[in-house]
Formats: C-alpha cells, sequence, structure tokens
C-alpha cells in the first residue's frame, strides 16, 4: 500500500486550532491534531488507499525568558506562565504518540520583545488613538522561530529523494515552502496543502498538487 506522511507546521495549527475549536487542554488538542491527521490518511475524496509512514510535528519549546514590558513597566517571567505549562504538557504528550516524529527548533529568546500590534501604529497615525489611550492588548510578544521551517524543508528533501512515501500533506500557509514543494513534485510526490481556510500567496498554490483542509469553513461553518 502507497505511503503518506503528514507534516505539521505546529505554530501555525495551534493558531488555527484555537482560532476554529477554541481553547482545550494539552491532551484535547493533541487528540484533536492526531484526529485531523488522519482524516486526511483516511480521506474519501482521494481514490488511492495510503497507510500512514509518519506524523512529522514542528513546533519550539516554550520560552522561559523575562520580557520587560514598556506600557505596563513590569516583567513578564514566561516560565512561570499558563502557556509555559500548557506547552510542556502538550509537546511531552506528543513524545509518547505512535508514528508521530517531534522535530524542535528553538526561539530566538534574546530579541524577544513586546513591539506595538500593526492595527495600533495605523490608529495611532491616523489619530483615532491617543498614546494616553494604549492598553496592554495594543502590544505583541515578538519572538522569532528558529530552524522549524529548515527541518521541514530537509523533511520533505529527505521523504521525496529517499521515495520513503507517495504522497505528502503539509498542515501550514507558509509560502516559504515553495523551493521544497517543486522539489517533492519532481521527485513524483504528490504535494497537497492545507491551510485550514488561511489565504495563502498564488506562487505557493501554483507548486502544490491540490488543496485539501477537514477544518470547518469560519465562513460558511462547515467543513469542506
Amino acid at each position: 500500500m502507497p505511503k503518506i506522511a503528514i507534516l505539521v507546521d505546529g505554530g501555525f495549527y495551534r493558531r488555527r486550532a484555537q482560532a476554529l475549536y477554541g481553547e482545550k487542554r494539552p491532551d484535547e488538542r493533541l487528540d484533536d491534531l492526531i484526529t485531523y491527521c488522519y482524516k486526511h490518511v483516511n480521506d474519501t475524496k482521494d481514490k488511492t488507499h495510503y497507510d500512514l509512514y509518519r506524523i512529522f510535528y514542528y513546533d519550539c519549546p516554550p520560552m522561559k525568558k523575562k520580557v520587560y514590558h514598556p506600557l505596563s513597566q513590569r516583567t513578564f517571567d514566561f516560565s512561570k506562565s499558563d502557556l509555559y505549562k500548557w506547552m510542556q504538557d502538550f509537546l511531552g504528550a506528543l513524545k509518547g504518540q505512535r508514528k508521530v516524529a517531534l522535530r524542535l527548533g528553538a526561539l530566538a529568546e534574546a530579541q524577544a520583545c513586546y513591539t506595538l500590534r500593526p492595527d495600533a501604529v495605523k490608529r495611532l497615525c491616523h489619530g483615532s488613538l491617543q498614546l494616553a489611550d494604549l492598553s496592554e492588548e495594543n502590544f505583541t510578544l515578538d519572538v522569532k522561530q528558529k530552524g522549524v521551517d529548515m527541518k521541514i524543508g530537509i523533511d520533505i528533501a529527505s521523504l521525496s529523494y529517499k521515495k520513503q512515501v507517495e504522497k505528502i500533506i503539509l498542515i501550514s500557509g507558509d509560502s516559504d515552502f515553495v523551493p521544497a514543494a517543486k522539489l517533492a513534485r519532481r521527485e513524483g510526490i504528490d504535494f497537497v496543502l492545507d491551510p485550514m481556510w488561511i489565504d495563502i500567496k498564488p506562487e505557493l498554490f501554483e507548486h502544490i498538487d491540490g488543496l485539501r483542509t477537514f477544518a470547518p469553513n469560519p465562513k460558511k461553518g462547515k467543513q469542506d
């Protein structure tokens, strides 16, 4: 039976899952993730029956740094946050799942800082928001991931060159994967993207073999 690999951009999936399904405990989110991936494996619209090779999950460990907030003039210790514990529990549970490979990058904690949200900057420039009216909600934590995209690209190349699978599902909305998608298709891999209803750039759409999602359409309230 031909094999299929599911590659999950973890940060992207967690944000979309929270927006579409709401807040959940780590074990509940993990169960939803595994169930969601198997919907791709058992897709009734695909006449080919596939066997799951592996689910590859890419993410970063939670941040432990203390970050100063310029508005409240307080320092937040992220190692004591609810998100830190949630991520620790979630990633720990992932490690015990059968046919799941956890690929961890790192956060650029040294450069982490709070910045004004783009909409707040726009409103300040237009005069519809005053400096005195700024709140903590107008700020967002800016911290970059390191190594995640590279790991996804390397795994796509390895799976393709070694002919380990016949089909790859990438759950992401990042156009940075265009070179990897092109490589996979040149090697004869059926490369399908699941952006979970996020609009993708034309250059990414051009180099995939199709779009398929099982997430509920936020505009229609139903699944594709």
